[in-house]
């Protein structure tokens, strides 16, 4: 706890700021990202959609408001969806982190990508890869059982052209295929 008595008019004492640690300028991280080990050095404040997009070229993701309130940047983190625009990158290290690039199967795309193709789920494009991957994370939930449901679990990734019902629809048909599968 700090002795806020020995403060002075200029920022504090001498003691005061040599408690103050330095953040090194950069740390080396090991990130896997889509199945590959990197090693980046990277600033401690470097967001993962940052280190994503500008250090390793992976530009499917994409940068929205950068505040966490549209979901164009979702990725998986384990499996889990997180913001990558409000994830530290150093916070991910020893995690699986999955883009839309590393989505595909080695047969061509993944069957909610095929999904949103069959149903027109896109118009502009540019949410496309967060809420793609919103809905793998959300089909692996199981969180799919009505379209109530698949509104208010992709609730947190935002589509300005409006084909929010081709989202749901192409979300139900994974689903429904997934229900097939497993009888």
């Amino acid at each position: 706890m700090r002795d806020w008595s020995v403060m002075g008019r200029g920022g504090g004492s001498a003691r005061s700021r040599a408690d103050v640690r330095a953040v090194p300028a950069e740390l080396q991280v090991r990130l896997r990202v889509n199945g590959v080990l990197r090693e980046l050095w990277l600033d401690p404040r470097v967001t993962l959609l940052d280190a994503l997009r500008e250090r390793l070229g992976l530009t499917g993701t994409k940068k929205g408001c950068d505040q966490g309130a549209c979901g164009a940047c979702t990725v998986l983190a384990d499996g889990r969806r997180v913001l990558s625009c409000l994830t530290l990158a150093v916070t991910c290290e020893g995690r699986d982190i999955t883009t839309i690039e590393g989505l595909g199967e080695e047969d061509g795309l993944h069957p909610v990508q095929r999904a949103f193709i069959a149903c027109d789920a896109f118009q502009c494009g540019f949410c496309t890869p967060g809420q793609i991957m919103s809905a793998v994370a959300l089909l692996a939930e199981g969180r799919a059982g009505s379209d109530a449901e698949i509104r208010e679990f992709m609730s947190g990734n935002i589509c300005r052209c409006g084909a929010y019902p081709n989202i749901v629809a192409a979300i139900r048909a994974v689903a429904g295929e997934l229900g097939r599968a497993a009888v």
